[in-house]
């Protein structure tokens, strides 16, 4: 899987930008805040419907503009194909695929599969649970489509039976409507919690060998999906805290609660784990999610590499670097100085300056 060329009007910075790519090591560099972030996202964009910083889309249209189109090359097994996308202010954006509108973000999945790190990332052990289950939840979503229709019924699901447990307070004789969404939500719910589960063990098992590689085997690290609710009872929890979803008014119960838990030689890393071994641990993450993403669609995705390599010390650099030499590589940097000094190939390099390629 190969991203030959990107196209942009009017998104972010960019009024006009036409880059195209090498098959392995591409790298963008110059200062920060000049444009190099948004090339990536708008690779991002293109991938999954949504850019990775949680934009709106009319954040990303340029200043003055009504709106703003991406077109992106993808070569597939040989195959090229052509990725449109119009961003608009005031309604949805529009997505064709060879020239062919889609209408349901499911058909955009698969096309392009993209892993992105950024320094955020390295702190996916210590933050929220929020942003580990959107870490599984953006790999599933591009692995499997079942998965995608069950995630987006689930959420629409809990955003329903949130706002009907507001109006109960002031509406009694809704009450005995929530039994209905109970059952709406119980019937996506299990595949969603079914299926993370499958994804987090298989991980598990690669990010196992991974980081026992980069640690010379000194530490054992161990991958475990925490559901909030197991698959089999979630129906009889959810009757069982009816009474203090009424009393909160949110839905206190299911995969939307979920979180995975990260531990070294049995200690918890987020809890009690050293920076280094957070971000060791984030970086084994990284790379097991590049091997299950290859073992599981028979394909090499693209990876966008988000100025992460200045965040790292020079041994994870090199086992970064050493283990993404057989995929395509989008990397953003300041300069050229690392790269040359630690005797990094790049095969091609873009100068990034106010949104404008540097020749």
């Amino acid at each position: 899987m190969i991203i030959r060329s990107l196209e942009l009007e009017n998104y972010r910075n960019y009024e006009s930008l036409h880059l195209n790519f090498d098959d392995h090591i591409n790298v963008f560099y110059g200062d920060n805040a000049q444009g190099k972030t948004n090339a990536l996202e708008a690779m991002f964009l293109c991938a999954t419907t949504k850019s990775h910083r949680g934009s709106k889309d009319r954040e990303m249209i340029r200043f003055g503009a009504e709106e703003s189109h991406i077109k992106l090359i993808v070569e597939k097994q040989g195959v090229p194909c052509r990725i449109d996308m119009h961003l608009k202010k005031n309604r949805s954006k529009g997505v064709a695929v060879n020239g062919i509108p889609i209408h349901k973000v499911t058909e955009l999945f698969g096309i392009l599969n993209v892993i992105f790190f950024s320094p955020e990332d390295l702190g996916i052990i210590k933050n929220s649970p929020a942003e580990r289950r959107r870490f599984i939840d953006l790999e599933l979503c591009q692995l499997d489509k079942v998965y995608t229709h069950n995630l987006i019924n689930y959420n629409k699901v809990v955003s329903q039976r949130n706002k009907l447990l507001k109006e109960i307070d002031y509406r009694k004789d809704l009450l005995d409507t929530l039994e209905i969404w109970d059952m709406q939500m119980v019937r996506y719910a299990r595949p969603v919690i079914e299926r993370r589960q499958e994804f987090v063990k298989e991980l598990g098992r690669i990010m196992a060998e991974i980081h026992g590689s980069i640690t010379g085997s000194r530490e054992k690290i161990r991958l475990e999906y925490a559901p909030n609710v197991d698959a089999s009872v979630i129906e009889r929890k959810l009757a069982g805290e009816r009474a203090r979803d009424l009393k909160a008014k949110v839905s206190l119960t299911g995969p939307h609660r979920d979180d995975l838990l990260f531990f070294i030689n049995d200690i918890d890393v987020r809890q009690f784990g050293s920076q280094g071994q957070q971000r060791t641990a984030a970086l084994s993450l990284k790379l097991a999610e590049i091997e299950l993403v290859k073992k599981r669609i028979r394909e090499k995705p693209v990876l966008l590499l988000d100025d992460v390599l200045s965040e790292l010390d020079s041994g994870r650099q090199e086992r970064l670097l050493e283990s993404v030499g057989d995929i395509q590589t989008m990397i953003t940097c300041t300069g050229l100085d690392d790269f040359v000094a630690h005797c990094f190939h790049i095969d091609k390099s873009f100068h990034i300056e106010s949104g404008r390629q540097i020749d």
